[in-house]
């Protein structure tokens, strides 16, 4: 018999709050983390706006040593971490949880402003000699290691690349460890953090970004805009939270993959469509069980007309039912840790039956006829399912479905 999966403990760090609560606020009052980008070099960028972490001083959380071994992404990943652990009450648990435990974290680009930092140095500055622990903080899985050892989880414990479904992929694969019995509790979610001049200027080559304001589903919009930090997440079997009267927020009840199959950049429809009847396939979820969807909802013109066109193929009549927003607005598109953020989107509206909204809509896109939620947040009477989308570059796409428990 296959295990069912909840959720007992969250934590965030984002533009629009440093921890749940502060996030869960910003997304009932529609609040914009976006703003002008502080960092050397900014002035040479065409693109100066984003979803920063601002005044943010690690060494207010951790030793002057242990920032010293961390990358920023990685900082903000055991911030996270450790609130998500915190409301588990794993920390305060008797029993040795951690030593069966695994962490499974999304990232596409790990410690890019280590590598930033690293590359003016050698070449503007012209330094013959780096950080002995440059390596270390660089690679993608530091912020899943650093927690390892943080918290001494000794199972099976990894970071999942595969750009902007990076989290929405490690936290399926999170779910299905748990659902298939190698686990009982996993520690998942994303990090991610590149608003440097190195990080961003590679992205304005792309012409993806807006030089104004991120406006997903709305007619004017006109790209994309970054954002930083980091959601963690504590999964865990039902029998196991339970057993220690633990405090379930929501039951992971379904997570589908796919590819699109057909180009690096260019999205099409078939991946998308996919990968959503996976999902009510898996987690046998009648598609009018379904109150929201947390959209992809970049704010790119292709990429949101291409999502619309999915959802209704999928949902068919069920569609005009449906609440569809993007938070993207808001905090930015974090890459690899958007998923992670956006989850917590997914819980206020399971747990509180707040609909988070989709800011900056100045209007109807024929293209993306769907009630987008716009400029304000919604407060239902019931909400059964929520999806948490994720269509990246590459083709590559996750779908997370929640619900709320019941046991």
């Amino acid at each position: 018999m296959k295990n069912r999966v909840v959720i007992t403990g969250m934590g965030g760090v984002s533009s629009i709050g440093m921890s749940v609560p502060e996030i869960y606020n910003s997304l009932r009052e529609g609040k914009s983390g976006i703003g002008q980008l502080e960092f050397p070099d900014v002035s040479r960028l065409k693109v100066k706006t984003g979803g920063q972490i601002k005044n943010f001083d690690p060494s207010n959380f951790f030793e002057l040593k242990q920032v010293d071994r961390m990358d920023r992404f990685s900082q903000f990943a055991l911030l996270a971490a450790n609130e998500a652990i915190t409301t588990s009450g794993l920390k305060t648990c008797r029993e040795d949880w951690s030593e069966n435990a695994g962490i499974i974290l999304g990232s596409s680009i790990g410690g890019i402003e280590t590598i930033n930092n690293s590359y003016k140095q050698v070449f503007e500055e012209g330094h013959n000699r780096l950080h002995p622990l440059t390596i270390p903080k660089i690679m993608n899985n530091s912020a899943t290691s650093l927690i390892s050892i943080e918290y001494q989880i000794q199972g099976p414990s990894f970071t999942v690349s595969s750009a902007c479904s990076s989290a929405n992929h490690a936290m399926g694969l999170a779910y299905e460890t748990i659902k298939s019995r190698k686990s009982e509790v996993m520690i998942t979610g994303g990090s991610e953090s590149f608003l440097s001049f190195g990080g961003i200027k590679p992205w304005e080559s792309l012409r993806i970004l807006s030089q104004s304001k991120c406006r997903p589903f709305s007619k004017g919009r006109d790209g994309l805009v970054h954002g930083e930090g980091a959601g963690i997440f504590v999964f865990e079997s039902l029998e196991s939270a339970k057993k220690r009267r633990a405090t379930i927020i929501a039951e992971v009840v379904g997570f589908s993959m796919s590819s699109d199959a057909s180009d690096l950049i260019k999205p099409n429809n078939i991946g998308p469509k996919k990968a959503l009847r996976g999902v009510l396939k898996d987690g046998m979820i009648n598609k009018t069980e379904v109150s929201y969807i947390n959209a992809h909802g970049t704010g790119t013109i292709l990429n949101d007309k291409v999502e619309c066109e999915a959802i209704n193929t999928v949902f068919g009549p069920h569609t005009r039912a449906l609440k569809v927003s993007s938070t993207k607005a808001m905090h930015g598109h974090l890459i690899g840790a958007t998923a992670a953020i956006e989850l917590l989107a997914c819980t206020l509206a399971v747990s509180e039956k707040v609909i988070p909204p989709t800011i900056n809509y100045v209007g109807l896109d024929p293209d993306c006829d769907l009630d987008v939620v716009p400029n304000y947040s919604q407060e239902l009477k019931s909400v059964d399912v929520v999806l948490n989308n994720s269509f990246a570059f590459g083709g590559m796409n996750a779908v997370l479905a929640l619900r709320k428990y019941d046991d």
